[in-house]
């Protein structure tokens, strides 16, 4: 053999090693001399109503999934074996194709399984696709069932079945959760949940982690990234970065919090609000817009430099007046900064509730801006626990580190944000929060690291220096 074709040769070898251990997950799970010692108290725990309360890639994912492979396909090594038929509960539908679905498919070997219904997509590329069911091959020769449901559908879609098992990823609404106990109660099933606590001290936490109700059915183990055996800490690293301080007890440590007080209270007006100052044209990022018609409609336009730093640069926000006169007013504010028009109009996100038409009008508040001038997108990320945390982690991350300065012009958005205070429910008190919406549109809406550039010549840099340099002079301590 020639070197090439021993070089081919290894090369091949180490393909089809990578394919067997593609295909053979589920026997590689927690199976080497690095164990992930808290994801085995979970599999060997006998009580019925188990919950791993984890931090992001902390493992509790893994946890779910391999658990309802095992019961499904009868396999498990600490439980009594049978055929099952379990659901697995979601969130959304969205999120069980790219999360619960997608590590179930990971698991499960092509040859167990019998048939696929599908919700949307083609059962031929089920992960691009919603599933519905998915038929398992199990060791006694039958078949077992693995359901998806997801808690936007209600709670009157999780009535009248008999099941084995139910799988929470993430937490539930508590109804919901009620409704699935009642599915296996019969059959004398289980109850597992895997789930990161970002909302606060809700019914998870009396029910699940007080045991408020002292039942011994009642089980639960807390999982950091320290834990993960796999996680390496450069990993780590990055995550703490781009997270605020609250975020980081739940997302890396699992703990829950209560989340009293101010919403924002890594917000300090000494270091978040600066003097304006010029503001590079190349740094132009967007403008978010926040409706109103009878309430103040909200417009900042935002600026990011090379570093990922977000600036908060104008500000329109006015109450009871039309869109002819909003959309005159932005153009005159885009016209003094010299903001960038495209294809004759200005461009902004807004409000995905903008697209709806109302009753007293035949036209959407995006078609009423587009005869105006101002090219408008209402696909936008509203999910509110994700953005508030997102926006936090602006003002002041687990470093200790501030990427979002608000030029001291823009006073409603810095009043709104002195004045947004939790309330019940785990909800912010839903007033003067038109600002706070569409700045929570335009971070959510950002991808990271979007406007740092490796690039920059010489003149950039020493132009960059200057601008920040005069920025912190006037920065107030």
């Amino acid at each position: 053999m020639t070197e090439k074709e021993i070089i081919l040769k290894i090369r091949q070898i180490e393909t089809e090693q990578e394919r067997r251990k593609r295909d053979n997950k589920i026997d590689g799970y927690n199976s080497g001399k690095i164990k992930h010692e808290k994801q085995l108290k979970f599999h060997t725990c006998d009580k019925k109503n188990r919950w791993v309360f984890g931090g992001n890639r902390s493992g509790k994912t893994e946890c779910g999934a391999v658990e309802t492979v095992w019961l499904a396909r009868g396999i498990h090594p600490y439980k009594e074996n049978k055929p099952t038929e379990g659901w697995v509960v979601s969130l959304s539908q969205q999120v069980q194709r790219d999360v619960a679905q997608s590590k179930i498919l990971s698991y499960l070997k092509k040859e167990w399984i019998s048939d696929i219904v599908m919700i949307s997509g083609r059962k031929g590329s089920a992960s691009s696709g919603v599933i519905d069911t998915i038929y398992v091959k199990n060791v006694f020769g039958t078949t077992s069932k693995i359901g998806f449901k997801s808690c936007d559908q209600g709670r009157e879609k999780f009535q009248g079945t008999s099941l084995d098992y139910v799988w929470f990823d993430e937490e539930p609404p508590e109804d919901i959760y009620i409704e699935c106990k009642m599915r296996v109660l019969d059959k004398c099933g289980i109850i597992f949940g895997t789930m990161t606590p970002l909302k606060g001290l809700t019914w998870v936490y009396r029910t699940i982690y007080l045991n408020e109700g002292n039942d011994e059915d009642v089980w639960y183990e807390q999982m950091e990234w320290a834990d993960n055996p796999y996680l390496n800490k450069n990993e780590i690293k990055k995550l703490t970065q781009s997270l605020s301080e609250d975020e980081l007890n739940s997302r890396k440590y699992g703990n829950f919090t209560s989340g009293t007080g101010l919403v924002y209270n890594e917000f300090d007006e000494r270091y978040n609000v600066i003097e304006p100052f010029m503001v590079p044209i190349d740094w132009y990022d967007k403008i978010s817009i926040d409706p109103g018609l009878h309430n103040p409609l909200s417009c900042h336009w935002y600026a990011s430099d090379y570093d990922g730093n977000v600036y908060v640069i104008a500000e329109h926000y006015e109450k009871e007046k039309t869109v002819e006169y909003h959309s005159n007013r932005i153009k005159d504010i885009s016209k003094s900064l010299n903001w960038p028009i495209k294809n004759g109009k200005i461009e902004a996100i807004i409000d995905s509730a903008a697209n709806q038409k109302t009753l007293a009008s035949e036209k959407s508040v995006t078609e009423l801006f587009y005869e105006n001038g101002i090219l408008t997108s209402p696909l936008v990320n509203k999910d509110m626990f994700s953005g508030i945390n997102k926006v936090k982690s602006y003002f002041k991350n687990a470093l200790g580190e501030r990427k979002l300065f608000i030029f001291k012009n823009c006073v409603n958005l810095i009043r709104e944000i002195k004045g947004y205070f939790w309330g019940n429910n785990d909800l912010p008190v839903k007033r003067d929060d038109h600002a706070l919406d569409e700045l929570r549109y335009y971070i959510m809406n950002r991808p990271e690291n979007k406007n740092i550039k490796n690039d920059k010549n010489i003149i950039q840099k020493n132009k960059e220096k200057l601008i920040k340099l005069n920025k912190l002079k006037n920065i107030r301590y």
